[in-house]
This record gives structure tokens, C-alpha cells and sequence, in this order.
């Protein structure tokens, strides 16, 4: 029989680009198997030789970087420059962890008595069923193999449907590692992706994605008590002060906004402004966003890609005139570009006059939407984005160090970000509070995720106990 393929088109053309095979749950199996089997060499690999492999990973990434670039444009639309920059924080990820994955292994604790050494292990789980989203493929699968590697897991990887050939035009460079230590399943989520998060054969799922989906991944693993890495998405908000830079931060928001169609988690969804600055605010912002040009990402003048497809769109769609049916205005874009015949293009917009009833201001767009609202006072800001299900990240103008303060201490998100939108590093965890699932992705925190803790506690000398102490 004939094994089923998956077509894979370009959001900015619909025509078909490529196609990955429909894998099955035999062959997830057998991927599992093969990772399973390598384990337990990888886990005994010296750090030094883990970390000069990983070191490997990130070199090759940089060595196809334009090949990788162009088929993430092809697969996802995104404009080539910022596939440019998603291969470079690719390697710079795995070079990260080569570095400290060499520098510790657990640490020791004080002893109870002078005889007794006791320390505490970091361990590898196992087999990591990794599953990552169509909006960053290839930096998301190395937020996810990066750490579990440098931990001493092995990896089975499922790209996203929508956008599997840059993965799959890794395998050349993960091939460099041994046998069974990354491997890749194609094909549909509930097909091949469900058969990884229920096989016995993982330990861990570290899944990237919706909260519906993530609450079912959550569900299928606590009844056998595998653990879940969980990053659910987020609705962001942006808090610009009276006291900012206008200039700057209509241009940082519409960044912020309408980065990768505003197809990224940490997206700014959600746009509170002073409201003595909130009409001159909205002029720039317009003004920013119109000069915004949007097309086929492949065309180096490119600003804003397509979405990934037509589901995507239509939602955006739906949330906007939502939005207008509610009272908000409409500021700028609203529709499609009348250019753009083909692919799934959606003008940047900009909406006013929304509140909180909106579906703009509760659920997640993801998409090229920028929803703006005036408040009066700082604790009225704090509120309203406190406001919400997710608490992924948040982002904040000003140029008062006492409302820097009260705003990191008083938001409920994992990433606050201050007059620098959107800036991921390395060596900081990534990940959110309440909905946004709890897990954290890079630094130390990051390779902890892909770890457990063992306390060994070891007495020099042989002691009699008391006849009434449990020996077991």
C-alpha cells in the first residue's frame, strides 16, 4: 500500500511547494524505538563530546542558513529576512547549550553527619516527543532539541504539517549525531502527532501551541503520569506611557503588532495608552502602518508575509468585525489587499474604540490586528492587562524607572519586556503564567525542564540503626 503524502503550499502563492509523507503509528513507533535504543549511549556520552556535537548542530544551521531561509519563506510566507534571523537564533540556541551543558551536573548539600556525602543528580527523562508549530519551525524545534540533548535525552521530532520541509532539510545536519538521537516523524496531528504523545515509549511531550491543543496533550499524559512541557500561547499586551518617545514607540508596537503577520505567540494583541497622548499615538501608528507593504516574502521590499491559510485568516476576519460590530473604529487596513489575488494576505490594522468584550481583546488573534485603548491612570493599566486568560509576555514605554518597577512586579507574565519589544535571549527563560502553560523554554530554567532531580545520600561507615528503624 502506498503510503499517504501531505501537500505543503505557499500561503502567498496556494500553489504546492512540496509534500512529506503521512506517517504512521508503526512508523512513529519505530522512530521511538530507534531513539529508545540510543539513549542510553548518549546519556554516558561525555559532556565534552555532548557539547562539541552540539556545537556541530549549530555550525551546520549557519553552513545552509539561505537554503533553510528561503524553503521557511516558500513553506510559511514569512518575509526572508526574518527566516534569515530565525536561523541564526537557531544556532546561537544550540551553541548555548553546548556551553553549559558542560558545566554542571547536579551540586552538593550539606551532610546531616561528618561521615555522609549528600549531592543532588540531574537526570534525563528518556525519549522526548518534541511537536512544534508552522510559525517557527526550525528556532522552536531548537528551543525544544537543544535542551533535551544537552540534559541527555534523545529527540523524536514532529514538525507542523503546514511547514515540514525545512525540518525535514535538517536531517542532514542532525545526521551528524548518532544514530537515533534526533529523529523526525511527518505528517498529521491527529494521525502522527497523537501517536507520539501516547506512546509508551516517551517520557516527556514538550509541545508549542494552541490551548486547546495543549490541554488535550495535557490530558492523554496525566493518565500515565509522562510528563508535559507545555507553551500555550498568549494574548500580549503593550502599555505605552505618557511620558514616551511617540515616534519610537508607534514603530515599536507596529513591530511588535505585525512581526510575521502577527502569527507569534508574544505578539502585542492587546495596545493600552495614556490618554493624553492616545489621539496623537494613534495618528503615528496609522501612519507607520500604512507605509507597511505587504506581499510574497520572497520580494526583498516585503514588510508583512501572508498567514498561513485560510482558517487563519478567517478567524482574523472574524475577530475584526467583531470589533466593529461592538463600536471600535477602524483606524487602518480591515481587509484584503486588492492587489493580491492570490495567497492569504490581510491588510496590518489598526483598531480604536475596543474594550474588553471584544474577542480582539480576549482571545488569541494571531494575526496582523492591533487593537488600541486609552486608560487614564497606571493602576487602571496594570488591571487591564492583568485582565486576561494568558500571561505570556508584556511590553512597557516609559521612561520612569518607578513605573518600570511597579509594572514587573505587578504583571503576571513570564517575559516583561521594557522599550525593547520582543527580545528573546538565550541564557533568559521563555515561557508564561496562568493559560499560557507554565513551562519554561531556554537558560538553566530551559534545561531543567528536560531534567530530574535525584538526591543520593551515601554514609562512608556501615551504622547499626535503632531495631526500630525502617531498613526496608
Amino acid at each position: 500500500m502506498k503510503a499517504q503524502k501531505i501537500a505543503v503550499r505557499n500561503p502567498a502563492t496556494e500553489e504546492i511547494v512540496g509534500e512529506v509523507p503521512n506517517q504512521s503509528p508503526q512508523e512513529v513507533s519505530a522512530a521511538v524505538a530507534r531513539a529508545r535504543a540510543a539513549f542510553p549511549l548518549w546519556r554516558a556520552t561525555p559532556a565534552h563530546e555532548k557539547a562539541r556535537l552540539l556545537h556541530d548542530v549549530a555550525q551546520g544551521l549557519r553552513d545552509h542558513a539561505e537554503k533553510l531561509a528561503r524553503i521557511l519563506t516558500r513553506e510559511g510566507g514569512k518575509p526572508l529576512r526574518e527566516n534569515r534571523d530565525e536561523m541564526d537564533w537557531s544556532a546561537s540556541c544550540f551553541d548555548y547549550y553546548a556551553g553549559i551543558c558542560r558545566q554542571q551536573r547536579g551540586r552538593v548539600i550539606p551532610s546531616i553527619e561528618p561521615s555522609q556525602l549528600a549531592f543532588i543528580l540531574h537526570e534525563p527523562y528518556g525519549v522526548v516527543g518534541a511537536i512544534v508549530p508552522w510559525n517557527y519551525p526550525i528556532l522552536l524545534a531548537a528551543w525544544k532539541i537543544a535542551p533535551a540533548l544537552a540534559a541527555g535525552n534523545t529527540v523524536v521530532l514532529k514538525p507542523p504539517q503546514q511547514t515540514p520541509l525545512s525540518t525535514v532539510a535538517c536531517r542532514a545536519i542532525y545526521s551528524g549525531l548518532p544514530l537515533g538521537v534526533v529523529e523526525i516523524v511527518t505528517g498529521a496531528g491527529r494521525l502522527t502527532g497523537e501517536a507520539l504523545i501516547r506512546h509508551p515509549g516517551t517520557d516527556l511531550i514538550a509541545f508549542t501551541g494552541s490551548l486547546e491543543v495543549g490541554r488535550h496533550i495535557a490530558e492523554i499524559c496525566a493518565r500515565t503520569v509522562k510528563k508535559a512541557h507545555l507553551e500555550l500561547g498568549g494574548k500580549d499586551a503593550f502599555v505605552v506611557c505618557a511620558d514616551s518617545d511617540l515616534g519610537v514607540a508607534a514603530k515599536a508596537v507596529a513591530w511588535a503588532a505585525f512581526l510575521n503577520a502577527g502569527q507569534v505567540c508574544t505578539s502585542t494583541e492587546r495596545v493600552y495608552v495614556h490618554s493624553s497622548i492616545y489621539a496623537e499615538f494613534l495618528e503615528r501608528l496609522k501612519a507607520f502602518t500604512e507605509s507597511l507593504v505587504v506581499g510574497d516574502g520572497l520580494r526583498p521590499k516585503t514588510d508583512v508575509g501572508p498567514l498561513i491559510g485560510a482558517e487563519v485568516r478567517r478567524k482574523v476576519e472574524e475577530h475584526v468585525a467583531d470589533a466593529l460590530r461592538r463600536g471600535a473604529r477602524l483606524v487602518c487596513g480591515g481587509k484584503r489587499p486588492k492587489g493580491l489575488k492570490r495567497g492569504f494576505f490581510y491588510e496590518p490594522t489598526v483598531l480604536a474604540g475596543v474594550d474588553h468584550g471584544m474577542k480582539v481583546m480576549r482571545e488569541e488573534t494571531f494575526g496582523p490586528v492591533c487593537p488600541v485603548m486609552a486608560y487614564e491612570d497606571f493602576d487602571e493599566a496594570l488591571r487591564l492587562v492583568n485582565d486576561s486568560p494568558y500571561g505570556l509576555g508584556a511590553n512597557l514605554y516609559t521612561r520612569d524607572a518607578q513605573t518600570v518597577k511597579r509594572f514587573f512586579e505587578g504583571v503576571q507574565a513570564g517575559t516583561i519586556w521594557v522599550n525593547d519589544p520582543l527580545t528573546d535571549n538565550d541564557a533568559g527563560p521563555f515561557g508564561g503564567f496562568k493559560a499560557s502553560g507554565g513551562s519554561r523554554e531556554l537558560g538553566e530554567e530551559g534545561l531543567r525542564e528536560f531534567q530530574q532531580a535525584k538526591h543520593v545520600h551515601w554514609d562512608f561507615e556501615q551504622k547499626a540503626k535503632p531495631w526500630w528503624y525502617p531498613y526496608g
